[in-house]
């Protein structure tokens, strides 16, 4: 339970520092999003801890309801007189509560961003910078997205132009675009692929947290944003409680937690339950002020 929860405590780490890119403004924001969101998808050794942080996740909540379980079994006949809060802090009372609580949170979660990211055929591309001579003999530079409603869009220097509205010559010389296996682009009719795309999270998670207008990939704004961010702002304080007994706890099970270390511990363990949750909440809170 202790290695768990320290080890999901080192993702929220890692998983809030690539969050925060959501805050970079413009262009240079939504690629250095979309490029970490790649990054995490593709490569080897993140795959590796992925799969470790999903078992991590099952069996810190399963042996959790179990450890649960089996202190209500060692008393079945309650105290005829209790003060819990004599000897024991309100989040310790209920860590059971709030990690189902957060572990719903975890489900919503994945179905939202997760499951969309891998498996949603018609989320927005957004192009790795790939550049080719025109007929002409310029380099030209494209970027590709795909949108709802016009199928793949070639973005030249940020103006949207529809692949069926541009001559065949204008763009290879040779024929349109198509998009293979989701996010590879290749010449119609050619096994030649002439760039790969970034599946575009930075636009849907923007969609999703956003109230007021389409983004330039064309996804409708959220018209239950703002019920959105409230439930994710209550997630975050509820992880904040969870975090505020079980950081300190982890390591008192693991035998740290002693004369020496006890003050710094609980510090730290304090400032981590706040400032993490609180990084995780502003973030939709500005996107939803803002976009």
């Amino acid at each position: 339970m202790a290695l768990t929860g320290l080890f999901l405590c080192l993702f929220l780490v890692g998983h809030l520092l690539g969050n925060l890119q959501l805050l970079i403004p413009g262009d240079d924001g939504q690629r250095a999003f979309n490029e970490y969101a790649y990054f995490m998808t593709h490569n080897p050794f993140i795959k590796i801890l992925s799969y470790l942080t999903y078992f991590s996740i099952l069996f810190h909540a399963v042996d959790g309801l179990v450890l649960t379980i089996q202190n209500k079994k060692a008393r079945p006949i309650k105290y005829a007189y209790n003060k819990p809060e004599r000897n024991s802090k309100l989040p310790s009372r209920y860590m059971a509560i709030l990690g189902s609580a957060i572990l719903i949170f975890i489900i919503m979660h994945m179905a939202n961003f997760w499951a969309v990211m891998h498996f949603q055929e018609d989320i927005p591309l957004e192009k790795m910078t790939y550049v080719f001579e025109s007929p002409s003999g310029e380099s030209v530079d494209f970027d590709y997205y795909t949108t709802h409603n016009n199928g793949v869009t070639i973005n030249n220097f940020r103006n949207h132009v529809p692949v069926s509205a541009v001559e065949k010559d204008s763009l290879t010389g040779k024929s349109d675009v198509v998009i293979k296996n989701q996010t590879e682009f290749y010449v119609d009719g050619q096994k030649k692929k002439i760039a790969e795309g970034y599946k575009d999270l930075h636009s849907i998670t923007l969609a999703f947290f956003g109230h007021d207008k389409e983004d330039k990939a064309g996804l409708p704004a959220n018209e239950y944003a703002i019920v959105a961010v409230l439930l994710y702002v209550l997630a975050m304080v509820v992880l904040a409680f969870h975090l505020w007994h079980g950081f300190a706890s982890a390591f008192q099970t693991l035998g740290f937690k002693n004369e020496k270390y006890t003050k710094l511990l609980d510090g730290f363990g304090k400032v981590f339950s706040v400032l993490v949750p609180l990084g995780f909440a502003i973030i939709p809170i500005i996107l939803f002020l803002t976009k």
